[in-house]
C-alpha cells in the first residue's frame, strides 16, 4: 500500500496543462532578483489580476501521501488543517524557485539552450550553498526541469536540508518504470520527498545558437543581433525559442500543476533555468514583457515566495540557517524552524 499511494502522488501529472478558469491576485515585495536600471523605477508591489485553477484534480492523490511523506511523524509541516464540515480555506504554502548553478558550457561560454550538461565544480557549491538558505523551511514536494543541471541542484541543495528527507524522481515515463521504482516501505516513504521532471520547465531551447561561442557569435553576426535574440520578448534566435515561447509551457505547466499543489498547502521547491523561471516570475509579479527582459536572476540563490489567500507575496532570498529573522514572515515558518531547533539540539 505504501508503494501505491507514493507512486499515486505524482503518476496523474500531464505532460502539459491547459489555462485555468478563475482569478487570483499577485502581490511582491522585497525583492531580491535584479532589475537593470532601465526599469529600476518599476513599482513591483501593485498586484495585478491573472488566472489560476481553483479546482484541486490532483490534490487527492497528494493528500493521500502527504500524511506519510510530510514531517508529521516529528515534525508537523506547517499547513492549514481543514475538516469535511466546514467549507475549505485556501491554506497558506511556501514555493522556492531556484535557479540552476553554473553548468559546464555556462564556463565555457557556450549556448546551452535544451542541451543536457551538467553542473561545474563551481555549480556544485552554488547548488549546496542554495540549500544551506532554505535548510529550514518545509518542503513537500519538488520539481524540476528535464535537465541534468537542474536536477542536481534540486539534489544537492536538499542534501543540506535539516529535515534530512531524501529526493527521489518519480519515473513516470512507463507503466514499467512506474512500476520499478515504487518504494515497498511505510517508513521510507514518511523520509522521502518526491521529485517531479517537467520538459515544460526546461530551460528556453535556443536553436541553431546551441553549442556556440557567445563571444564568437556576437562578433559574426554583431552584438546587437545577438543580443535581440538574447534578450528580446517576442524575437526567437534561428530555429529556437522567443522568451514569449518559453513562458506559454511553462507558465501553463505552473499553472496547471504546481499552483494547484500549493493551493492545498503544499510547500513546493522549483529548480530550473534563467528563462523558465523568468517566465514564472513575470507571472507571479504580474510583470509586462518590457519588465521581464530586464529580469535578472542569479545562479544558486534562493528566491522565496508566501503563496496565500490567492496571492503570491515575494519575500526576498533566505540568508542562511542562522539567521532567524527569515523564517519569521510568517508564523507557520517560524514555528517550522523552532521544531526543527527543539527536535535537533
Amino acid at each position: 500500500m505504501a508503494s501505491l499511494v507514493f507512486r499515486q502522488a505524482v503518476s496523474s501529472f500531464p505532460s502539459a496543462g491547459p489555462s485555468c478558469s478563475s482569478g487570483c491576485h499577485h502581490d511582491s515585495r522585497n525583492s531580491l532578483v535584479k532589475l537593470l536600471p532601465k526599469v529600476n523605477k518599476i513599482n513591483l508591489g501593485c498586484s495585478a489580476t491573472s488566472t489560476c485553477s481553483s479546482v484541486h484534480k490532483h490534490s487527492w492523490a497528494l493528500q493521500a501521501s502527504t500524511s506519510q511523506i510530510s514531517v508529521a511523524d516529528t515534525i508537523s509541516s506547517p499547513s492549514n488543517d481543514t475538516t469535511n464540515d466546514k467549507p475549505k480555506k485556501t491554506n497558506e504554502a511556501a514555493l522556492i524557485l531556484i535557479r540552476h548553478g553554473e553548468s559546464m558550457w555556462n564556463e565555457k561560454n557556450l549556448f546551452t539552450g535544451c542541451v543536457d550538461v551538467p553542473l561545474t565544480k563551481k555549480g556544485v557549491e552554488e547548488a549546496i550553498e542554495a540549500g544551506k538558505r532554505i535548510s529550514n523551511i518545509p518542503v513537500d514536494m519538488i520539481f524540476t526541469s528535464s535537465l541534468i543541471r537542474a536536477q542536481m541542484t534540486a539534489m544537492l541543495a536538499m542534501s543540506q536540508h535539516r529535515r534530512r528527507k531524501v529526493p527521489i524522481i518519480m519515473h513516470n515515463e512507463s507503466e514499467q518504470a512506474k512500476s520499478w521504482s515504487e518504494v515497498h516501505s511505510e517508513d521510507t516513504i514518511k523520509q522521502s520527498i518526491p521529485v517531479v521532471t517537467a520538459w515544460q520547465l526546461n530551460e528556453r531551447m535556443y536553436g541553431k545558437l546551441q553549442g556556440l561561442n557567445k563571444q564568437e557569435t556576437a562578433e559574426k553576426f554583431g552584438k546587437e543581433k545577438v543580443h535581440e535574440w538574447r534578450r528580446s520578448y517576442d524575437i526567437p534566435p534561428p530555429d529556437g525559442e522567443s522568451l514569449e515561447m518559453c513562458a506559454e509551457r511553462a507558465v501553463a505547466y505552473f499553472k496547471e500543476n504546481i499552483e494547484t499543489q500549493l493551493q492545498s498547502g503544499k510547500n513546493i521547491v522549483i529548480a530550473a533555468h534563467g528563462n523558465s523561471l523568468r517566465s514564472i516570475i513575470m507571472y507571479l509579479d504580474a510583470l509586462t514583457s518590457e519588465e521581464v527582459i530586464n529580469l535578472e536572476l542569479s545562479t544558486g540563490i534562493p528566491l522565496l515566495y508566501i503563496f496565500k489567500e490567492g496571492k503570491f507575496m515575494r519575500r526576498g532570498s533566505p540568508v542562511g540557517p542562522t539567521e532567524a529573522g527569515v523564517y519569521a514572515y510568517t508564523r507557520r515558518l517560524a514555528a517550522y524552524r523552532q521544531k526543527l531547533d527543539d527536535m535537533l539540539q
